[in-house]
């Protein structure tokens, strides 16, 4: 590894390489006779792989020896002479199988092969092997056609005949004929096969001639089979033994896993290693590995060099437990060869062989001896070549005449060690080492907290490396050395294959080299770590490679810790676990500390230059030398390099953030903060100079992006240097951005918005249209694009992270107002598209539309002398469902988008901030008008039906239009009870008119009435009630109430909030109101009528004309007839419902029933009294009976609302809590009123009036309104429509800035109206009574009286607190 970077870093010391590349020796053991070659090698590896092969345990099996055969007598002397009775018939046609049979034959030989025949007899293993030979025949193309054409059976069963006999035929000896009975009965056994398909297909019949002799040649062949029956096995008679014996070897490669392992390693074929050992196979022979062990004994007497010697070793201990260990390991492996080849103990003398002594087996011996030798080869004796673990005496064993020792040293007498046994293993082990680091099949080690996943030697390998390291007598820590130099050498060439995980692996790999056994676990250990037991030569080589090692892993941490400023350094982890665990941590390597000091210093200092370096580099990379061409985009660069560099060495030295004692981030910072802190100063301020003075704008981005540098660099600034000041008030000089990006933003919300709804389809979102949708499907994309716009800009904001509390709640606020008016836009189009789709005309309104003037007449005459009503089910589209949907969603969303902004956070913060009200500048205020439009009575009619279908429009006196409410069909007193909100800046005439719907040609007007909306008037933020007189007849009540639009983040949120809920109103009273025409058909008098006079009468005729008269006493009805009477509305219910539980959400389900239940109230309290008014009404008082039935409908209708289901006593219906409203209970408490005496019902409408007016005396600091404001409209029947004004702002804005306080505000109006209860009821209950005409216009005189006083109460305490008697003419601020 060069070192060239570290010299020019400054490094005051050298590292120095290795003083020696060779690796250490010792004089005259095992000199080396030159390179290895790779053929050198190979050959040598495979003769061991190939000794293994020759030694191993031989397998046996288990062998039948028949007894000497008998002769069998047959009933013919051959096949030939059986099918001579086919010859005998006369008429070939009956001979011949039909034509199919061969299809079908070989469809049934196929399922005895498979094993799906039936019939036992074909199971067994040897019939379905003379078959498969047949059916190989049989399968032939020429076979199959000269059998088709000829068709003769006979032939069939010569060619199966022929197969059999050559299939039993294998494997017999000479003389034994058993084959021939088996071969008969396999021939009987397909003549059945052939009689079975025969009779299977009723071919049998047409030809009895065939299946006949089918059956005698079947019974001929079959006539010595109880003969096969009574022998043990289908080979021969019941006589004969069985034996082990042993399997021979097959000398084939496939056979030996050791050669094949060679092979792979060398990139051989087995073909090509077939070659070779069958060329070496009569050199290399047991005897020849014998003749190794014994001439390596004899040098090991000799203390020859081609042995280790004392000289070898540090002490003499140690050369005399390995010499001990050596001697048993020898007469081992030498017993082991003998076992195996028996017939060398008969070359050999028996003085000569090795034999057991039992004395070397005492604990004596046994501590002297060497104990890792011996535990490995008999750990190694399941897998290798090596089966006797027992002591053998060496001592008579002589290698005189026997094993002659040449005289020359550099002659190699040996046959499987090579001349250099250390050269030779590290060369194979190298070469085992690449092939299986690059084996793809070879699986890496499970990766740990502590250990990556690698890959290391195979387990064929290793059982390979451990055979050649026995066999060539190498010393155990001699091969672990060896190993590791490998890698040592590997890895300081840089070979792809060999990193520092690998070296890693490696020396956990050595040091955990015990042998398996636990007796000798610890001995293994112990030598490993007793480097007094090495040889000298694996001590100096194993000190060389730690050497070595560190000053390459030292070169690797410097480079790689100048490169720790670049964007993807190398990681120095595993190289300081690596220095620490296997290098500094080693007994055998010795550190010195002025070295590592001196490192340190080097290292902080070139880290130092690196980072001045890297500023300027980026300086000269991002900032132009002109500074005319300076912009944002420079300093932004600049910065986020710089801040990106920080927090990157920041993070990837958190854990550990000095290396060598040098800590990088330290050196960083401390460098480049301060110049960029200067540099960006100037820059960012002449850019801002050069702006201002062309006129130009910077564009908004880079002003973000800018900001969030520089915001970024002063955190990390004022980290390093906390006590100096940022030079730069970024905020103040970058809010402009901000604010731009806002107005931009409002003026391109509606585009936005328009763009979403254009794309959008409005259907439910699910891949398959028959699939029923979930909750999360019900809404369409459009509300989903838009709110993701919202969270966009809001997001943008937020991640800016502004360091300025009051400045970002101001960007909020702005925010909140542009998120409102993209609401409002979308509520506005939606309803739009959801009005048009609700007001299409019916097929029978188109009809009806196209009739002539007189058709219509005759039309309406023949309905009404049919007693005929137009009610038809109105068809609703998914996608009006899905608008509905979309307006609920939008809600929710709302609401968790006011919960993330922390609306409340942001007002409490503006209002700390506000200055005191007398220091504020006066502006032009903004106010919010909601104009209710609440009924109308006694309009004009306009129809031909004596009715008009009603709708208002509201107007200014510009003639714009301001809102439009529903068509209320057929009704001259419709309810509307729609809102709409109007922003004006000063007085306001507005202009209601109620026009006729007709479905062809232009809209009648009904009549017309003005109102001035003045904000002076409305200074207590109080609602007022006015009925206008319509200048045609009739009037119009509207409610009106009005706020301060003021730059509140609150208020906006409210206000967003209150355009979705009521355009969920008037979507959901639009889709009720297609149903309500049912509701009244149903709910009437005169289904009243009918149930109670149980059809038309003359009587009943007659009651049209005289309304007074008091209905006849008929039988009452029955529980059953009630109920009937109410079961096709629930029809009706349900098959709607099932629409529009097809398409809503659970939420908007209810909303729809809540809405029809409030439907079905109002019905209800029509039927039993008329509207509120100060006129009397011409309205029928019920009867007791009539009464009766209205409640029972009211039950069954809560009933059904409710829908409780039998079986779980689950509500899956509208909640208690809605259907109990404050309606509900004025309705019930009609029973109590209703029958009462009219001088009874106004003693109690004056008492329950007191005690309205002693509560509304005691709360007249709240009260509001001034007659003179609200006349003359107020007259008339304002003071019956509730008292006087409300003093609760139930409709505010404010009240309105989330889901949870609307749903407060919600639960307290109900609250109010149960516990302040009024004789709204009874006066609605005297106007069908004609006497009470005059209490009625007394009563409206009366409040009228009250609510003139209160309101003067009001202008006089605001007068005032205005001071002086002076009325105030700004509104007063919440």
């Amino acid at each position: 590894m060069s070192t060239s970077s570290t010299q020019s870093r400054g490094i005051n010391r050298r590292f120095n390489s290795l003083q020696s590349n060779g690796h250490g020796s010792r004089e005259g053991s095992f000199p080396r006779k030159g390179v290895v070659t790779h053929n050198e090698a190979y050959l040598y590896a495979l003769r061991v792989a190939y000794l293994t092969y020759l030694l191993q345990p031989r397998a046996r099996r288990t062998q039948h020896v028949p007894a000497p055969p008998t002769p069998v007598h047959r009933s013919s002397t051959s096949v030939n002479d059986l099918m001579k009775d086919f010859s005998l018939i006369r008429d070939s046609k009956s001979t011949r199988f039909p034509h199919g049979f061969m299809s079908e034959l070989e469809r049934r030989l196929t399922g005895v092969l498979m094993g799906r025949e039936k019939k036992p007899e074909y199971n067994d293993a040897t019939v379905k092997r003379t078959f498969a030979a047949f059916f190989n025949a049989f399968t032939e193309q020429s076979f199959k056609k000269r059998m088709e054409k000829d068709r003769r059976v006979e032939d069939l069963v010569l060619i199966f005949f022929s197969n059999a006999t050559k299939e039993l035929q294998k494997g017999k000896p000479a003389g034994d004929d058993s084959w021939k009975l088996m071969a008969d009965r396999h021939l009987a056994l397909f003549v059945r096969l052939i009689s079975l398909v025969l009779k299977d297909h009723d071919w049998a019949r047409d030809r009895p001639e065939l299946a006949s002799r089918l059956a005698t040649l079947e019974s001929k062949l079959l006539a010595h089979d109880q003969d096969l029956s009574s022998t043990p096995t289908r080979n021969g008679p019941s006589a004969g033994t069985t034996v082990e014996v042993v399997i021979p070897l097959s000398y084939e490669v496939k056979d030996m896993p050791l050669v094949q392992v060679v092979a792979r390693i060398f990139g051989l074929t087995n073909t090509q290693v077939q070659s070779d050992i069958n060329k070496y196979k009569p050199v290399w022979t047991e005897k020849a590995a014998l003749q190794d062990l014994k001439s390596y004994q004899t040098y090991l007497n000799l203390n020859s060099k081609k042995t280790l010697r004392s000289d070898d070793f540090h002490f003499d201990e140690a050369y005399d437990s390995w010499r001990k260990g050596e001697d048993h390991d020898l007469s081992q492996m030498m017993l082991a060869i003998i076992q195996s080849s028996p017939e060398l103990a008969k070359s050999t003398p028996g003085s000569n062989l090795p034999k057991f002594n039992r004395q070397m087996s005492s604990p004596e011996s046994g501590d002297g001896s060497y104990p890792e030798n011996t535990g490995r080869v008999a750990d190694l004796s399941e897998r290798s070549s090596y089966v006797i673990d027992q002591p053998v005496d060496m001592s008579t064993l002589s290698s005189g005449s026997q094993s002659p020792v040449s005289s020359n040293d550099d002659e190699n007498p040996f046959t499987f060690i090579p001349p250099d046994p250390r050269a030779f293993y590290r060369f194979i082990l190298a070469e085992a080492l690449t092939y299986d680091l690059n084996d793809s099949s070879l699986q890496s080690s499970e990766p740990t907290a502590d250990a990556p996943a690698v890959k290391l030697f195979s387990k064929q390998s290793t059982e390979l490396l451990n055979e050649l390291g026995l066999r060539w007598r190498i010393h155990p820590v001699s091969r672990m050395v060896l190993s590791l130099d490998v890698v040592r050498e590997k890895y300081i060439d840089q070979e792809e294959e060999y990193t520092l995980d690998t070296l890693d692996a490696f020396f956990n790999f050595i040091k955990a080299q015990a042998p398996e056994s636990k007796k000798n676990q610890g001995t293994m250990n112990s030598l490993l770590h007793d480097r007094t037991k090495w040889i000298v030569t694996d001590t100096a080589l194993y000190q060389q490679i730690l050497s070595a090692l560190q000053e390459a892993l030292m070169r690797d941490l410097y480079n790689i810790m100048q490169q720790c400023y670049e964007p993807k350094p190398p990681n120095i982890g595993p190289i300081m676990y690596v220095l620490k665990t296997h290098i500094y941590d080693d007994s055998s390597f010795s550190k010195s500390q002025e070295e590592l000091d001196a490192f340190s210093g080097a290292l902080h200092e070139g880290l130092q230059q690196k980072a001045h370096d890297k500023y300027r580099s980026y300086l000269e990379k991002h900032v132009p030398q002109e500074q005319q061409s300076w912009e944002f985009f420079h300093v932004i660069e600049l910065g986020k390099a710089a801040t990106t560099l920080a927090q990157k060495i920041q993070k990837r030295y958190k854990k550990n953030p000095e290396i060598m004692g040098v800590n990088p981030l330290t050196a960083l910072v401390e460098t480049i903060l301060p110049l960029y802190a200067e540099d960006a100063r100037d820059i960012v301020l002449r850019i801002l100079d050069l702006a201002q003075a062309s006129g130009e704008e910077v564009p908004i981005e880079d002003g973000f992006a800018l900001y969030g540098e520089l915001v970024d660099i002063r955190r990390v600034y004022a980290e390093v240097l906390p006590k100096v000041p940022f030079p730069f008030p970024i905020e103040a000089s970058l809010a402009e951005f901000v604010w731009r990006w806002i107005r931009e933003t409002e003026s391109s919300i509606n585009d936005w918005v328009d763009q979403a709804i254009k794309q959008d389809q409005f259907r439910v979102r699910t891949d398959n249209p028959q699939q029923i949708p979930t909750e999360e499907q019900r809404h369409s994309v459009s509300v989903m694009d838009i709110f993701s716009s919202f969270n966009q800009i809001i997001d943008r904001v937020v991640q800016l992270n502004w360091d300025d509390d009051l400045q970002y709640a101001k960007f909020m606020t702005a925010l909140a107002k542009v998120v409102g008016a993209g609401i409002a836009r979308y509520c506005d189009t939606v309803e739009q598209r959801f009005t048009k789709e609700m007001d299409r005309l019916s097929p029978e309104q188109e009809a009806a539309a196209s009739q002539t003037k007189q058709e219509k007449w005759l039309q309406l005459a023949k309905d009404t002398w049919n007693n005929k009503d137009k009610i038809e089910p109105f068809q609703f589209f998914p996608e009006s469902f899905v608008k509905l949907n979309n307006i609920d969603f939008a809600a929710h969303q709302l609401d968790k988008l006011e919960h993330e902004v922390n609306v409340d956070a942001c007002a409490a913060v503006i209002q700390s901030h506000a200055l005191p009200v007398a220091q504020r500048q006066k502006k032009t205020n903004n106010y919010v008008f909601t104009i209710k439009i609440v009924e109308a009575e006694d309009l004009k009619a306009c129809d031909m039906n004596g009715l008009s279908d009603p709708y208002v429009v509201l107007g200014d006196e510009y003639q714009k239009r301001l809102a439009k409410t529903r068509i209320v069909y057929r009704n001259l007193n419709p309810r509307w009870d729609e809102s709409v909100d109007i922003i004006t800046q000063g007085p306001l005439n507005i202009i209601a008119t109620v026009w006729d719907w007709d479905a062809m040609g232009d809209h009648d007007c009904v009549g017309r009435a003005s109102l001035k909306l003045d904000p002076s008037h409305f200074g207590d933020f109080l609602p007022r009630e006015y009925w206008l007189d319509l200048d045609s007849q009739g009037r119009i009540l509207l409610r009106v109430s009005m706020e301060g639009e003021r730059d509140d983040i609150q208020f906006y949120f409210g206000k967003a909030f209150r355009t979705l809920k009521r355009t969920e109103r008037d979507m959901t009273r639009i889709i009720t109101d297609k149903l309500s025409a049912y509701i009244h058909h149903c709910l009437s008098r005169r289904t009243l009528r009918n149930l109670t006079s149980k059809g038309i009468t003359i009587s009943t005729v007659s009651n049209y004309f005289n309304r007074n008269r008091p209905p006849q006493t008929t039988q009452a009805p029955s529980e059953a007839e009630i109920t009937n009477a109410l079961k096709p509305l629930f029809a009706y219910f349900d098959d709607n419902f099932a629409i529009m539980n097809q398409t809503l959400t659970s939420t908007a389900m209810v909303m729809v029933m809540t809405r029809l239940w409030k439907e079905v109230l109002v019905t209800v309290e029509g039927l039993l009294v008329p509207p509120l008014s100060d006129k009397p009404s011409a309205q029928r008082q019920l009867s007791q009976q009539e009464l009766d039935i209205v409640f029972k409908w009211l039950q069954y209708l809560f009933d059904f609302f409710h829908a409780v289901d039998d079986e779980t006593g689950e509500a899956n219906g509208v909640p208690l809590g809605v259907l109990r409203s404050p309606k509900y209970f004025d309705i019930t408490t009609l029973n109590f009123f209703y029958f009462e005496s009219t001088d009874a019902l106004i003693r109690t409408s004056e008492r329950m009036a007191s005690a309205t007016a002693a509560r509304q005396q005691s709360q007249r600091n709240r009260l509001s309104a001034p007659a003179a404001l609200a006349s003359p409209a107020f007259g008339g029947a304002a003071g019956l429509m509730g008292g006087l004004p409300s003093t609760r702002r139930s409709k505010s804005i404010m009240l309105s800035r989330n889901l949870g306080t609307m749903k407060k505000a919600k639960e307290e109006k109900w609250k109010e109206a149960q516990a302040d209860p009024n004789d709204d009821m009874i006066l609605r209950i005297l106007r069908m009574r004609p006497e009470a005409e005059r209490y009625l216009k007394d009563r409206s005189r009366q409040r009228e009286r009250l609510a003139a006083n209160a309101a003067a109460d009001i202008i006089v305490k605001q007068s005032l607190m205005a001071g002086g008697g002076r009325m105030t003419s700004n509104l007063p601020r919440r």
